[in-house]
Formats: structure tokens, C-alpha cells, sequence
């Protein structure tokens, strides 16, 4: 349908609708036409809907360059006037306040070079941006330290923000490509290089695995499964154990449980059973003993059942875990514990030496003398002290 037909058979209808109150955008959504489509329609029928910006013929001159002195700004000194930034822009040029041309950097170096500068000496992002001729975004990540890398934002702190895959996740960084300035701070559940270092020269001179693991502030257990797992030919490398440690650890990639189809329906048919995910991974040992591909953790399986509840599955998770559960149980450590009372807890062997006399009556037991009294138990002695302290 042409644009004529369309004046014809929307315009009465559009004109209606807008003048009743309604948005342009809903009016279109209601009338089955595109919104552009509609303000086209309204201004062709001589019912145009918007402000329109001014020219430069309309603007004024002394508010333009009286908003640009007080804020520097050429876009708030075009919202001022209700003109266009171009507009704004050739009337300062022709006041003198701005350069007729903009000095923008060639290549991105340059630029990022110029932008930090400008920032360095007070400008704002945004209008450090526009100078350099970049996004705002883009100048914000220069100022932060934010690497672009195939559609990829990698943070100064190893962070990864991945838009391809839409994961986020730690950039694992070997120790013979970056120095103690430029290695990312890992977490203390994991050996340093120093550790491991520490490591190997305890096994150089032949101390007990339990006196090198008191050493490094680690498990006994940690450093027995660090030899076994990085030693290579009975010989313990640190640097070259930090190397394949740091290629090991999380990074984005499929679930075991994905790549194996054989090992997921070994998994299915063991929650099928009511096994627990224990069980499940101990029962894959024992039947698959020579297979080192049918191996699985209770984790992996807790993390994908756990992973598809939050997907919609709930009720399916519910029926495949014996305890009912749709959500991991939260894990209270014991500083994080909440206390029953709020003032500390003062023991029994803590009390003053005037109680034990009861010469003080705020020491007199008076609710559990009385209740001796009833059982006729209690001592004349301890009746009168119950009567005074009733009176």
C-alpha cells in the first residue's frame, strides 16, 4: 500500500487517537503501522506531534553562550535554546569560544592517549568522549582500565565478561607470562607460587608431608594431593606444577555431564533409583573400574541438577533428590552463625562469691525455694528469707 492510501485511510484515525491523548507509539501499535510510519502520516494531514528543534536563524545567541559559560557544555547550552548540538556548536564557533575544528586524535592509541588526558584535567567522561570523537562507554572503560578482546571486556582484576558465550569468569594467567606487579590475587583456598616453592624445597630435604603443610598454612591433605597430581616422574616442579594448576582451574567450558551422554544416563537411571549423588559417583567406581571416563563427582551432579531447577525444572529436581530439596541448603559457617542472644553469654563459674552465701537478697532463689517449700523440703531458714523477700 502506498504512502498515499495510507494518509487516507489512517490520517482521520491517527488524528483521533492523538488528540485523545494517546501516544504516537500506541496509537501505531493499534493501527498495525510502524511509529515512523505514523508521525509521517500526521505531518503529511498537518497534525505534526513533537517539539521541533530550532535553527540557527530562531536560536538565541546570548542564551547559548551564556549556558556554555556557566557549564562548558555545548549539548546543555543546545537543550537551553532548544536547538540542535550543530546549531549550538556553529554559534559558538562564530563567537570564538569554539574551535572551528576538532582536534580528534587519528587511531584509537591516540585517542585513548587525548581522552585520559582531558579526564586528567577535569573533564567529564561523556564530554572527553565527544572531544576525542569515541563512545562513552568506550572512554569509561579507558578510565577504568577495561580491555576490549573479541567481544570480550576483561577487567584490571583477571574478570571476564564474555558477550559471545554471556559468561563471566576469571582469566587464568600463567606465572611465567606476567610478574608479582601484573599477577591477578587468586583466592587463599589455593596454593600460590610460593607455596608450591615452599613445597619443593621441604621434599628436598625430606621433611614430613604434615611439617610442610604446617609451613604454608595448609591441609595435610592439600599437599599430599598436589605431589600426587603434580609430580612428573617422581620429581615435584613448582613452577611448572603453578603452570598446569592455573590451565586447570574453572574456566568457561561444558559440564562433564554434557559432553558424556553415556555417563549422563548412567547418572539418570541412578536418580531414577532414589540413590543420592554420593552413592551415584561411588557406584561408577565400582562399576566401571577401568573406565576413567565414568567419573563423576556428587558436586558436578548437585551443581547440575541444581543449575536446571533454576531453569524451570524444579518439581523434576524434587522428584530426582531423595531429600525434596529444589535449592542448595545454605552452609552456615561458624562466625556467620546468628547468636540466640545479643549480650555475650556469661557462664555459671563466672558468678560474684556473694551468691553463694545469698547474704544479698538480689542472690536469694526465691522461685526455687518455694518450690522446695511446696514439697515440704526447704528449710525453716530459707521460708523466712522467701517471706521477707515476698513482703
Amino acid at each position: 500500500m502506498s504512502f498515499q492510501e495510507d494518509c487516507v485511510r489512517f490520517g482521520d484515525q491517527l488524528t483521533r487517537l492523538v488528540d485523545a491523548g494517546i501516544p504516537v507509539k500506541e496509537a501505531a501499535a493499534a493501527i498495525g503501522l510502524p511509529r515512523q510510519r505514523c508521525y509521517a502520516i500526521l505531518r503529511a494531514v498537518g497534525r505534526p506531534v513533537g517539539k521541533s528543534r530550532g535553527r540557527a536563524g530562531t536560536a538565541d545567541p546570548q542564551l547559548i553562550v551564556t549556558v556554555y559559560g556557566e557549564t562548558g557544555s555545548i549539548s546543555a547550552a543546545a537543550r537551553a535554546s532548544g536547538v540542535a548540538h550543530s546549531v549550538a556548536r556553529r554559534i559558538l564557533v562564530a563567537e570564538g569560544l569554539v574551535g572551528s575544528e576538532r582536534i580528534r586524535p587519528k587511531g584509537k592509541p591516540e585517542a585513548k592517549r587525548r581522552c585520559l588526558e582531558l579526564i586528567a584535567e577535569g573533564w567529564s567522561t561523556t564530554r572527553a568522549a565527544r572531544e576525542v570523537g569515541v563512545n562513552e562507554r568506550t572512554a569509561r572503560d579507558w578510565r577504568q582500565g577495561i580491555r576490549h578482546s573479541s567481544n570480550r571486556r576483561i577487567h584490571p582484576d583477571g574478570r571476564v565478561v564474555d558477550y559471545t558465550r554471556h559468561t563471566v569468569y576469571k582469566q587464568s594467567v600463567t606465572s611465567a607470562t606476567c610478574d608479582d606487579t601484573t599477577r591477578p590475587t587468586i583466592s587463599d583456598r589455593y596454593l600460590s607460587v610460593e607455596d608450591r616453592i615452599a613445597l619443593a624445597d621441604g621434599l628436598l630435604v625430606k621433611d614430613s608431608l604434615r611439617t610442610i603443610a604446617t609451613r604454608i598454612g595448609k591441609n595435610v591433605s592439600t599437599v599430599s594431593r598436589e605431589i600426587r597430581r603434580r609430580s612428573i616422574d617422581g620429581r615435584y616442579l613448582p613452577y611448572q606444577a603453578d603452570r598446569a594448576a592455573s590451565a586447570a582451574r574453572a574456566r568457561p567450558k561444558q559440564s562433564k555431564l554434557v559432553r558424556n551422554t553415556v555417563l549422563r544416563e548412567a547418572v539418570e537411571e541412578g536418580l531414577s533409583r532414589k540413590l543420592s549423588p554420593e552413592q551415584i559417583s561411588h557406584r561408577l567406581r565400582r562399576d566401571f573400574p577401568d573406565d576413567e571416563s565414568m567419573r563423576v563427582s556428587h558436586e558436578t551432579i548437585y551443581q547440575a541438577l541444581y543449575f536446571q531447577a533454576r531453569g524451570g525444572l524444579k518439581k523434576e529436581v524434587q522428584q530426582a533428590l531423595r531429600a525434596g530439596r529444589g535449592r542448595r541448603k545454605q552452609q552456615w559457617k561458624p562466625d556467620e552463625r546468628t547468636h540466640r542472644f545479643v549480650d555475650p553469654m556469661i557462664m555459671i563459674s563466672d558468678r560474684p562469691a556473694e551468691a553463694l552465701d545469698r547474704a544479698v537478697p538480689g542472690h536469694w532463689e526465691g522461685d526455687l525455694v518455694r518450690h522446695e517449700a511446696l514439697c515440704n523440703r526447704a528449710e525453716v531458714r530459707d521460708l523466712r528469707r522467701c517471706a521477707v523477700a515476698a513482703a
